[in-house]
């Protein structure tokens, strides 16, 4: 394991748009430089490749969903279908922040809207509860293997619609670019990295993961990880990467 000073590092992430980012916090205190790049992006599927999967929106009385993205996807498809959403759809919501981000399209008091916790477990017993209704789940290609275990013990009637792929960005222009760590939340992210430069060679960066299964895509990779989140000390890549940075940079 290298024992280099880190002065940059590259976060696979857009740029936060909220000024007291941990990030920029961790800039400021810890004097080093925070770049942002997406290493992978979000394309919506046509409604013609929808209609493919034998979905019609007007079969469902529910809808699923788990994240920001199914949001603006399953409305995105709506109206390219010309679908006029009835006002008695229920919406089930993972968390709170889905279904904060659900009043863009909707009038919030005037929807049937149920909400999680956090962890998609956290709607089962309000899915449990609607057992009867025709459930949606508008989602990636890349859907969380636990989704589909969860609703198939709940025994109700489902349907798994691919609305939005997840795609390696094109990050040519950082061919000659180097940083001292670079931060991964996803094993789709690790792939981009090796897709856009397959010749990339590890040697003093420092790689940085997030979860258990973006670490095991690294390790597959034949990298070595050596920033490691969450963890009981270092819940947030912040906190991971500035316990790291201290420790590295001591003295030098």
């Amino acid at each position: 394991m290298p024992n280099l000073k880190v002065k940059t590092i590259l976060v696979s992430q857009p740029e936060p748009k909220v000024e007291n980012s941990p990030y920029f916090e961790l800039q400021n205190k810890l004097k080093v430089k925070v770049d942002f790049r997406p290493f992978i992006h979000v394309e919506g599927v046509s409604a013609k490749d929808i209609r493919a999967q034998k979905i019609d929106l007007s079969k469902f009385t529910a809808i699923i969903l788990t994240s920001r993205n199914a949001v603006d996807h399953f409305f995105r498809a709506a109206e390219e279908m010309r679908f006029k959403i009835p006002e008695d759809l229920k919406y089930f919501c993972q968390s709170e922040a889905v279904a904060f981000y659900l009043q863009r399209y909707v009038v919030y008091r005037k929807r049937k809207i149920y909400v999680g916790q956090k962890d998609f477990s956290d709607l089962s017993p309000l899915i449990k509860k609607y057992k009867d209704e025709t459930f949606l789940l508008p989602n990636t290609d890349q859907l969380n293997s636990d989704i589909p275990v969860t609703l198939d013990s709940l025994k109700i009637n489902w349907t798994k619609g691919i609305f939005y792929r997840t795609v390696v960005s094109d990050l040519s222009d950082l061919k000659d670019v180097y940083y001292d760590v670079l931060a991964f939340f996803s094993p789709t992210g690790i792939r981009s990295l090796f897709e856009n430069f397959p010749d990339f060679k590890q040697n003093n960066t420092r790689i940085a993961v997030f979860g258990n299964t973006t670490k095991q895509e690294a390790l597959d990779k034949g990298l070595r990880v050596d920033i490691m989140a969450p963890t009981p000390e270092t819940p947030s890549m912040t906190g991971a990467l500035e316990k790291y940075i201290l420790e590295t940079n001591k003295g030098k």
